[in-house]
């Protein structure tokens, strides 16, 4: 495939959006954590109660993924991830209106369903729109504001309701989620009068196929098949076993909850100085160097998080575990772009589905066998089992070379 050309001003300003809308789907993810004790009292009910409006966001979130994959290959990715974004600033201003618990829940659930098309859909544009030896470096763009939206939602949930009450969070995502889709509406009206250079895009039309063939299309294929497993593998061993890291501090360091909070938030942290270095790092170690020296980095820092006896080292463990996590990330995001360039929205609503189902499973996983081996256990033996997934995700881009040289 030939080298692109370098991306373009008006190239670049959609990234700029598409990342901006990326933090804000991030961070209205994590922005109730904080505000739970606070909307119990508000609403007179209990903390489990209070704790709907995140569950009730990630049951909306999950489910809504894989339905914009079809929607966005026909009506256009872009505009679809406008049109959500404009309608995440509804869903908030019902959110900060609301009367009870239940219009609160309500308002997040709308939110949920319109954010779950911003990232999907934000990776399979750039695979549209920037040809293959230049999409990892540009996902890495995008994943900036995606990782600085999951460092930043529970501290600004913690800041508005402790200086301003917890409605001004929601003002706050009201304006922000309507300036940035009013943007992007605007930069899609441009992109229909001068279209973006589709510069070196490999793959055939996007297709009409239906729902249930284009799943078929995809899962029939040796490489999208790989992707997908890795992507739960990783869900579960990473971004779920994180979940019980900052309680595993506090009860074997002894660090408070806040202290141990901010250690694992560091994660988010390394992930950012990973995007920050992408661009040198990417062409130096190629793709199967960054899956396996990202699966090391995130091994020594899980390891270093389950064995270290001393408190100062559980942020360093941190930071390191999300720069190899990251890493991996950016990989398995590239990839995802290519299964089905013919289908690329639905190949990437398939892999954010098969991420957010490894996740999910992974939290139940490690809340149930913490019981019965301990949380050192759990957190050492997901950093170990990261390992076996990088060598099997590495085979699998060895096979794709090998067959891309023969075809």
């Amino acid at each position: 495939m030939p080298d692109s050309p370098a991306l373009t001003p008006a190239l670049r300003r959609s990234i700029l959006l598409l990342s901006l809308s990326n933090f804000s789907s991030m961070s209205v993810q994590r922005i109730c954590d904080a505000m739970l004790p606070a909307l119990a009292q508000e609403f007179s009910v209990s903390l489990a109660q209070a704790a709907q409006v995140v569950s009730f966001f990630a049951i909306a979130y999950g489910a809504a993924l894989l339905f914009y994959g079809p929607i966005g290959d026909r009506v256009g990715k872009f505009a679809l991830i406008a049109f959500c974004t404009l309608a995440c600033s509804i869903g908030s201003v019902v959110s900060a209106l609301a009367p009870d618990l239940s219009t609160l829940v309500l308002g997040r659930v709308l939110v949920a369903m319109a954010a779950a098309a911003m990232i999907p859909m934000g990776l399979a544009w750039v695979g549209d729109a920037v040809s293959y030896d230049k999409r990892q470096e540009t996902l890495a763009l995008l994943g900036l504001g995606s990782t600085l939206g999951l460092v930043s939602g529970q501290l600004l949930g913690g800041l508005f309701t402790d200086w301003f009450g917890w409605r001004w969070a929601f003002w706050f995502l009201t304006a922000l989620f309507g300036v940035v889709g009013a943007l992007q509406w605007r930069d899609w009206r441009q992109q229909r009068v001068q279209p973006h250079h589709m510069a070196g895009l490999a793959g055939a039309p996007a297709t009409r196929q239906r729902f249930g063939a284009q799943l078929l299309v995809i899962l029939r294929r040796p490489h999208a098949r790989a992707v997908l497993l890795t992507s739960v593998a990783q869900g579960a061993l990473a971004f779920g076993v994180m979940a019980i890291w900052a309680s595993h501090l506090h009860a074997k360091l002894g660090m408070s909850l806040a202290a141990s909070g901010a250690s694992v938030a560091l994660a988010g942290v390394g992930g950012v100085l990973y995007m920050v270095g992408a661009r040198r790092l990417i062409p130096r170690l190629g793709e199967r160097g960054l899956v396996l020296t990202g699966a090391a980095a995130l091994s020594i820092g899980a390891c270093g998080l389950a064995f270290t006896p001393y408190a100062l080292l559980a942020p360093v463990a941190s930071l390191v575990a999300g720069f190899g996590l990251f890493m991996m990330q950016n990989t398995l995001q590239t990839n995802a772009t290519q299964m089905a360039p013919e289908a690329r929205g639905m190949g990437v609503a398939m892999f954010s589905t098969s991420l957010f189902i490894g996740q999910s499973v992974g939290v139940v996983l490690a809340a149930s066998l913490v019981g019965r081996w301990g949380s050192t256990a759990v957190v050492a033996g997901a950093g170990v089992g990261v390992l076996g997934m990088a060598l099997f995700f590495a085979r699998a881009l060895r096979r794709r070379d090998a067959a891309l040289q023969r075809g």
